[in-house]
């Protein structure tokens, strides 16, 4: 069986493109793949489209409106919608350059516009709060001077949990001036 265009462009895509040339990270990658993975399953049970015969030609503005409206009827909030648009934006602006022929087709779906919605507010604990948080771990114990170890730096540095996660010796200075080097979305350094 011979590959279909859409097939060649969505691997060259996410194992070339994105990784190589935009030097995205793995879970953005991941992500984007993601994306597709569900596009795939819901041309297979929805249209009743295999994905080894999905061409370009099947995948145009009104299919990609109706796919997400599926996932919002499945209980996809519109933040979770918004991020698998955005992974077929970058996917049809990719696509322009490489088969200019399909610009309009790009376009169109380039133009289906980002759902709005409501940003909560960021809440913050106050001094007590903390104060009884980092007094939780039982320092008497090895885990729990960890444990205090790890709540102290995640509230000194203002981590996420990944970034903490992805900590390495290397990324500590205990010289003066003392600091931590974190990496995080995007391979953003702080």
């Amino acid at each position: 069986m011979r590959p279909t265009d859409f097939a060649q462009h969505v691997t060259d895509f996410l194992a070339r493109y994105l990784p190589g040339e935009r030097n995205l990270s793995a879970n953005t990658v991941r992500s984007y793949r993601d994306a597709f993975i569900l596009l795939l399953r819901y041309l297979r049970d929805e249209k009743g489209l295999p994905p080894e015969k999905v061409s370009l030609d099947a995948v145009d503005a009104s299919l990609i409106r109706d796919w997400l409206d599926n996932l919002e009827n499945r209980g996809r909030t519109a933040r979770t919608r918004n991020q698998r648009l955005a992974a077929i934006h970058s996917f049809f602006r990719y696509l322009q350059v490489e088969e200019p022929s399909r610009i309009l087709q790009a376009q169109r779906i380039l133009a289906i516009p980002f759902r709005r919605y409501e940003r909560r507010p960021v809440v913050y604990l106050d001094e007590q709060e903390i104060s009884a948080l980092l007094a939780q771990p039982d320092t008497s114990t090895e885990r729990g001077r960890r444990d205090a170890v790890l709540l102290s730096l995640l509230y000194d540095t203002g981590a996420r949990s990944q970034e903490l996660l992805d900590l390495r010796v290397r990324d500590i200075r205990c010289e003066a001036p003392a600091n931590v080097r974190l990496t995080g979305k995007g391979r953003k350094v702080r």
